[in-house]
């Protein structure tokens, strides 16, 4: 009766996780996806020690590894093909016990959703309006249907429509603060695909036990582009245009719509589509048959339209992540720069620190229910700022201007011992759930703890000791 029933709008990565972890301690949920079928799109993610322990205590970490590839650096490359030195990623698996993988967006996500009963995601949930009344909040569909819950959290991304409502009603009473009420900032767009299966005969580089991570840095061009080989056979890539300057998602769709006659969005598929023909002609590091490079061409000709997409590369931290009873995740409070590979793991440390709370949560008052929240985005935001930093510092790499020459020069003239020390504690923070049997750390480098991980284990603990002992007198 104590337990809290808990609304997650948004099926995203970091909602999924939520929703597999609520599975775990019987926490009644369910998830709302306003589209009408789930279609996960991307490029490649990269995953490691941050979060592989978590997948082991939920009994998926060989399904998980089987999916990947293990990759050991990054291969940059100039616009001639001239190489850069290599981006060593091999000590991790010293430093962590675990090396670093690639797995494609849409696989990862497969994974998470088989987590999750069917009947607990329902789709063409489009959220209009948000209410809270008598220890309780509702939301309301755009289908005329209404759901009651103790708990809401928005899962639903970097255009949070539950960050919207609640952004709204704290600006009427004069609560929010005025960084928040002010658009998402971006300075690149990017285009992301991944291939149908390759044939390995005729790509020779997809016989690579593992994944070839492999960059151009633009120059004369303001294009950077990378290609991801995975386990299945196929080529996810991205293509990043830089911007001349950061703008926002207002001013850049009002922007096209005065230079553009045709009636489509700036983030349609005419627009994904303009943006293949301006690029396809740009070369990979990826050898042909015929002695050459494969295009960009060659890869999107192999890509079904319905896996390319458009998408905006924002960051921001936002200052407000909850009132009352309602709570952000993911990228609705923390949207980072991809580049830095570190924006999915975030939000998967999101839902895990959220769920460790609500697993040592006392009752379903707003008195708990606010100090949980104010303990999660104690937590949460400063890593949510240090990971802002680490994903804009690896995307300045790629950039043309004085700042990406800079962070090359730095990037390629590191010392071993301080890439060592940057990637310890980039890679430190490694948290479990609590409420599950304990992975011990490995590696030889210094894990983080986490006040909520430590919360949920006293809670833990104390209920298998109250087991042991009912199960001695049963005895």
């Amino acid at each position: 009766s104590y337990k809290p029933t808990v609304l997650i709008v948004g099926a995203g990565l970091g909602g999924l996780m939520l929703g597999a972890l609520l599975e775990k301690i019987d926490i009644p949920y369910i998830i709302f996806e306003r589209t009408s079928l789930i279609r996960p799109l991307g490029s490649a993610i990269s995953i490691g020690s941050p979060i592989l322990a978590l997948f082991q205590q939920l009994g998926i970490y060989d399904e998980l590894v089987h999916s990947c590839l293990r990759y050991n650096h990054i291969a940059a490359h100039k616009e001639n093909m001239e190489p850069y030195p290599l981006q060593d990623f091999s000590p991790l698996e010293e430093l962590t016990g675990y090396p670093q993988y690639i797995i494609a967006r849409p696989v990862l996500y497969d994974l998470l959703l088989r987590q999750i009963p069917a009947h607990k995601i329902l789709l063409k949930k489009k959220i209009l309006t948000i209410s809270e009344e008598d220890d309780r909040v509702t939301i309301y569909a755009f289908d005329n249907t209404a759901y009651q819950g103790d708990i809401l959290v928005g899962a639903d991304g970097a255009y949070s429509v539950v960050r919207q409502r609640l952004y709204e009603k704290l600006k009427k009473k004069g609560w929010l603060p005025k960084n928040d009420d002010e658009e998402l900032p971006f300075n690149c767009t990017c285009l992301v695909g991944q291939t149908d299966y390759m044939d390995p005969d005729e790509f020779p580089i997809l016989k690579n036990p593992c994944s070839q991570v492999l960059a151009v840095r633009g120059s004369d061009l303001p294009y950077s582009w990378l290609v991801f080989t995975t386990a299945q056979s196929t080529c996810c890539w991205m293509v990043i245009h830089h911007l001349q300057k950061t703008t926002n998602k207002s001013a850049l769709e009002e922007k096209f719509s005065r230079t553009n006659k045709e009636k489509n969005s700036e983030w349609g598929s005419h627009a994904a589509k303009q943006m293949c023909d301006e690029t396809r002609d740009l070369r990979t590091p990826i050898k042909s048959d015929e002695g050459g490079y494969l295009k960009l061409g060659d890869l999107y000709d192999r890509t079904p339209q319905d896996r390319v997409s458009k998408v905006m590369l924002e960051e921001k931290v936002f200052e407000t992540w909850y009132h009352g009873r309602t709570v952000l995740l993911g990228d609705a409070c923390h949207k980072v720069n991809p580049l830095g590979g570190q924006g999915a793991t975030a939000a998967i440390h999101d839902a895990l620190a959220l769920t460790n709370l609500l697993y040592a949560l006392p009752s379903k008052t707003s008195a708990d229910i606010k100090h949980l929240f104010s303990e999660y985005q104690a937590e949460r935001r400063p890593k949510a700022h240090a990971t802002f930093k680490n994903s804009r510092l690896l995307s300045h790499v790629l950039r043309k201007d004085h700042v990406g020459k800079m962070a090359r020069m730095v990037s390629t003239n590191m010392p071993t011992w301080m890439w060592r020390i940057f990637l310890s504690k980039a890679f430190g923070n490694r948290p479990q759930a609590g409420f599950l049997e304990k992975v011990e750390a490995r590696g030889t480098g210094h894990v983080f703890s986490s006040s909520s991980m430590e919360k949920a284990r006293a809670v833990y603990q104390e209920w298998k000791e109250q087991m042991h002992i009912i199960h001695q007198d049963a005895v």
